[in-house]
């Protein structure tokens, strides 16, 4: 059986929670491996709407694990926030899941440093959602960071959390005029989830092998997307970890060859929350008509997203660097009613016209879309079930798509609920 990752294809908010939808109650586990509480995924079940950052999706099936994986930083505060507003809706969450002994923790202080170096940053700010995310990871790789399993141990979570703001609370006084912070205010802090979420610290990395060993169905779903990867986003206005499918192996402990599928998960059109380049963006009366019929704000914010056209040239980079079989695309039905729906499939950069992404970071910020133009449609998709179902021109469109992507398009979203889709071959 496979183990499968779900990678979005643009910069977020593709609703990827719609592909794991579709495979369902044949998933055993379903896994977060990057990213923190900076990501929001939305899922509508049985006309209920559950709005979630850190937990993974498959939080909401019964008969399945989800797992928080070492790749992920864990801002206790959120997560205990999301189980029991779950459980206050009928959903049991805290008996089923399972937390990596080695994620790192977003500490009160990370979140302190995210929102001040941001506002030092001023006209070049990144756009981070100020929850300490940035700052977590970069303890981490600068080995200062706190992990889950420190909390089992509270000699070395008081020595670690020391060692961690000796240097910082001098950057708060010294340079942004703040108030150092009280290293046994913090421990404290941490400290007391430690009973609560104990029973859910695991050796996850050898869970997932042993359940992949087993031919259990696992699924790696990423926060946020390609083009915010730290390494092959849009630099830097990115996220700091990495959504990429390759990052489902070092953010969850599994090898190269467990993976079986990779899905990605495109927008009908384009979306992008923060700062950064966006070469489809409409900055007009068009561009607030896609907001306002694909309701595009941030889950987690509430921020509204900037939108555009669809951009093959995005999709296409994302689907080659992460090898995806499939292309699952979302929201079709927000297009509809349009007479012309323009697609990207070049840019003029200075003079010269690419069909694919400009390898330099000013070479995409100076990226001028070409546009080819395809026949809207006018009637209602929502009830469609068939590919044969949409109007011509949709099929079309979503053909043309397929084209320009170098991908099967395999599953189809024309509506905001579990039901509103269209399965052209199996995820699994």
């Amino acid at each position: 059986m496979p183990g499968l990752v779900i990678v979005g294809a643009q910069w977020g908010d593709e609703g990827k929670g719609k592909a794991t939808d579709q495979i369902g109650e044949r998933v055993d586990y379903t896994v977060r491996y990057s990213g923190g509480n900076n990501a929001g995924h939305t899922l509508v079940v049985d006309g209920e709407t559950y709005a979630m950052h850190l937990l993974p999706s498959g939080i909401l099936n019964p008969n399945c694990v989800p797992v928080i994986a070492n790749g992920v930083v864990v801002d206790l505060d959120v997560l205990f926030e999301e189980i029991d507003g779950l459980k206050a809706r009928g959903v049991e969450a805290a008996d089923r899941l399972l937390v990596s002994a080695n994620a790192h923790i977003i500490a009160p202080y990370h979140k302190v440093l995210d929102r001040v170096t941001e506002r030092f940053l001023g006209n070049r700010k990144i756009g981070t959602t100020g929850r300490g995310i940035g700052p977590a990871y970069s303890d981490k790789v600068n080995r200062l960071g706190i992990r889950i399993q420190d909390l089992l141990d509270e000699k070395i979570l008081r020595q670690k959390v020391e060692a961690s703001l000796e240097q910082k609370n001098h950057l708060l006084v010294k340079v942004y005029n703040r108030a150092a912070i009280r290293p046994d205010e913090v421990a404290e802090h941490l400290l007391s989830y430690t009973e609560r979420l104990a029973p859910m610290i695991a050796d996850t990395a050898r869970v997932l092998n042993d359940a992949l060993d087993q031919d259990k169905v696992v699924l790696f779903e990423g926060a946020q997307a390609h083009h915010l990867d730290i390494d092959h986003g849009t630099y830097p206005y990115v996220t700091s970890s990495n959504p990429i499918a390759a990052g489902a192996c070092t953010g969850s402990g599994v090898g190269p060859m467990r993976i079986n599928r990779a899905i990605g998960i495109a927008k009908a059109y384009t979306t992008r929350v923060g700062e950064g380049p966006f070469p489809t963006e409409l900055l007009d009366e068009t561009g607030e008509k896609l907001r306002a019929d694909g309701g595009e704000y941030g889950v987690t914010t509430g921020r509204p997203r900037r939108c555009g056209w669809f951009d093959a040239l995005v999709v296409e980079a994302a689907a080659t660097i992460n090898a995806f079989t499939d292309i699952f695309l979302t929201k079709l039905d927000v297009l509809t009613g349009w007479e012309e729906i323009p697609v990207c499939t070049a840019y003029e950069v200075d003079g010269e016209r690419t069909s694919v992404l400009p390898m330099t970071q000013s070479g995409f910020h100076h990226a001028k879309p070409v546009y080819e133009m395809l026949p809207g449609w006018s009637e209602d998709i929502t009830d469609a079930r068939k590919f044969s179902d949409l109007p011509r021109n949709a099929q079309a469109y979503v053909r043309f798509l397929e084209e320009k992507i170098g991908c099967r398009i395999s599953g189809i979203g024309v509506g905001p609920s579990r039901e509103e889709s269209i399965m052209l071959n199996d995820l699994i």
